[in-house]
């Protein structure tokens, strides 16, 4: 059995995105997709979510934060909510003819529960093997996408291991799949 891999090339990621968006015009999926890759949240916890963890209903508008307490870990996590995971939320409420507060925001087809872990996965790995993705997706694939692409970009160590719950910044590595990036980087760069 192979780990899980992120999503480690943006083309990917904008591929992922705009099948939901554009080919498959599923805007549950897409919303998925993009609160998955910059919130950071397991999966377990993303679909228990419900519209009053993402959306003040009295002052009509997204929150700042999803505010939960993670299922794993029993840990209160405060994620900020940023411009493309707040974007892709909006386009999929407006898309709905009635949003209810308690209701669950990735719906699965019996009504009042959530989509289930088993189906996400299916939507995912099916994406991926559809858009012929480098890496085999799963739900933990979206997780792991943030962490990869928040390390890219400079993050601090010790910032990622806070996110993940981790002990130290070589699980984290281990994690995100970074330790193989810096082994073959080694070679591609000693180009004798």
């Amino acid at each position: 059995m192979s780990t899980t891999q992120p999503i480690r090339k943006a083309e990917e990621i904008n591929a992922l995105k705009n099948y939901f968006l554009h080919e498959k015009r599923n805007l549950r999926n897409y919303a998925l997709v993009c609160l998955g890759i910059n919130s950071a949240l397991r999966i377990s916890d993303l679909l228990s979510l419900t519209w009053d963890d993402v959306y003040d209903f009295t002052n009509g508008r997204f929150q700042k934060h999803i505010t939960i307490i993670e299922s794993k870990t029993g840990k209160q996590t405060n994620n900020a909510l940023n411009q493309n995971a707040t974007q892709a939320l909006i386009l999929y409420k407006n898309s709905l003819p009635d949003v209810n507060g308690a209701s669950f925001l990735f719906p699965g087809q019996k009504a009042g529960k959530a989509l289930s872990r088993f189906q996400a996965y299916r939507i995912l790995n099916s994406a991926g093997r559809e858009l012929h993705l480098e890496a085999a997706l799963s739900c933990h694939s979206l997780r792991k996408t943030f962490g990869y692409h928040a390390w890219k970009m400079g993050v601090q160590p010790a910032v990622l291991m806070n996110i993940f719950n981790h002990s130290s910044f070589q699980v984290t590595k281990r994690y995100l799949g970074i330790d193989q990036d810096e082994i073959d980087q080694v070679f591609l760069d000693v180009n004798l």
